[in-house]
């Protein structure tokens, strides 16, 4: 007992003279690099880095009757203008049990995370970045697997792999090296109305290119240069693709579509965004025969909001042209918001042309505390040359109410149906082109970064489709 006093005796000396040194050394030993540095979250220092540490894992799972006989018809195909499910009809094709069965379900599981190493330089922070990252899916139509191992998931996994890698030094103007993200800039081009427009459910995200899946011919082992040149204004240029890899991991392109050119001009304003991206593919073979651009502009006036997008590409090698375009605006009102889009696409590959139009409306409004409506259409006219010239019509309108039910949990409910339409896979197998459904969803923030959601959709083609998801990210 005695010796057991005398270590504890010991430590509490030990201890209580530690925290006299440190009141002595004041500022010294609370300032640590971290601090100096500006960083916070997750981190861990030395005497002259700071390392952040930041991940995320979400979590999927769906269940239902929702794919067709035919596994590439089922989804909008993100950039191929040329495909009629490229206008973006949901991924409901009815009941088609198959030779196997009638059940359709995906689980997928996918994984991050990152480690940011940062100390001071001359020229600014100097940082190594290093992002891990896993995607594990697999989909079953019609109570059976088709294929083995990637082929499961139809090009939804992603073994563990560093999806970036990469250092950069820099503070208004930061250079970067390594394997990481485009710098090019999709954005500004969202429709304001609730439904958006089915030219926009096409690519997912935005005008023309899809910003969420980037164009296997960006980002990957890059040189970047950006600049913040002030008063709004930002500019970048890159070589990217540089090892000819793409987004995609796997050599899926000729040499001559290795190192493209990125340009960066952007504008951040109080009252307007804008930017202007250009992109030219293959540069190192020293000819340029594909490339892109990409524009979008928003204006906020008090209670109006403006849009305007635009995304143009071009493939000398496959004869393809393509142009997107979209104008959109919204009013704020005391009781209600309207909105107004709409868009152009035109595809033209071996002098076929397939052009279309459409817009979209909405109008919402707070009937009581907690409480929202939607109401709200869009209309798509399309002229396939590539379908033997015939014309195709698509209608939707939906109403869709949003209650918060607490301050972590939120109900939405929507109604809505598709008329006209006899090319999109939302046709009843019966023959008939108009589909009814109808769709529920609650949504549980408790906070802490963690979200879930459970939601179910029935369609009056028979389909229909559960979903659950989870998620929680940390930094």
């Amino acid at each position: 007992m005695k010796l057991k006093s005398l270590i504890l005796g010991s430590i509490a000396a030990a201890g209580l003279s530690t925290a006299g040194f440190a009141a002595d050394l004041g500022v010294l030993t609370s300032l640590d690099v971290c601090d100096e540095l500006g960083l916070s979250g997750l981190t861990i220092s030395s005497d002259t880095n700071c390392l952040q540490i930041s991940g995320g894992v979400s979590y999927e799972f769906r269940f239902g009757n929702y794919r067709a006989a035919d596994q590439y018809a089922q989804t909008p195909i993100g950039n191929d203008f040329n495909s009629v499910t490229d206008r973006g009809a949901p991924d409901f094709i009815g009941a088609d049990e198959g030779v196997f069965g009638e059940n359709d379900w995906q689980s997928k599981v996918e994984a991050w995370l990152q480690f940011v190493g940062t100390a001071k330089s001359d020229f600014g922070p100097a940082k190594a970045v290093i992002k891990i990252k896993q995607v594990e899916a697999t989909r079953a139509r019609n109570d059976s697997y088709f294929g083995a191992g990637n082929g499961t998931s139809w090009g939804d996994n992603e073994p563990l792999q560093l999806d970036e890698a990469y250092v950069s030094i820099g503070d208004s103007t930061v250079l970067m090296a390594g394997k990481k993200s485009s710098i090019a800039n999709f954005g500004d081009s969202q429709p304001f109305n609730f439904l958006r427009t089915f030219g926009y459910s096409g690519v997912d995200v935005g005008i023309m290119f899809d910003t969420d899946d980037e164009l296997d011919v960006l980002g990957d082992q890059s040189i970047q240069i950006v600049s913040d040149l002030g008063n709004g204004f930002n500019v970048g240029v890159a070589l990217e693709n540089l090892d000819g890899l793409g987004n995609s991991g796997a050599i899926n392109q000729q040499a001559s579509e290795t190192g493209s050119l990125v340009g960066v001009v952007g504008y951040a304003g109080e009252t307007i965004t804008a930017h202007l991206t250009g992109f030219a593919v293959g540069i190192l073979d020293g000819e340029v025969d594909e490339f892109g651009l990409h524009a979008g502009a928003t204006g906020t006036f008090d209670a109006f909001k403006l849009r305007a997008a635009g995304g143009y590409y071009n493939n000398d090698v496959l004869d393809l042209n393509r142009f997107h375009g979209l104008l959109s605006a919204q009013g704020s009102f005391d009781l209600f918001t309207l909105a107004l889009s709409g868009e152009y696409q035109r595809s033209e590959a071996a002098g076929v042309v397939d052009d279309g139009f459409g817009f979209g409306g909405s109008i919402g409004a707070t009937v009581s505390e907690g409480v929202a409506i939607n109401l709200g259409a869009r209309y798509f006219s399309a002229d396939f040359d590539s379908t033997n010239g015939l014309d195709n019509d698509a209608v939707q309108v939906a109403a869709q109410v949003v209650a918060s039910v607490t301050e972590t949990i939120k109900v939405t409910g929507e109604v809505g149906a598709y008329f006209n339409d006899n090319i999109l896979p939302t046709q009843d197998t019966s023959g008939d082109d108009s589909v009814y459904y109808g769709s529920a969803a609650l949504a549980w923030a408790p906070g802490g970064g963690f979200t879930s959601s459970l939601g179910a959709e029935v369609y009056s083609n028979d389909a229909y489709r559960v979903t659950f998801r989870a998620a929680k990210s940390f930094e």
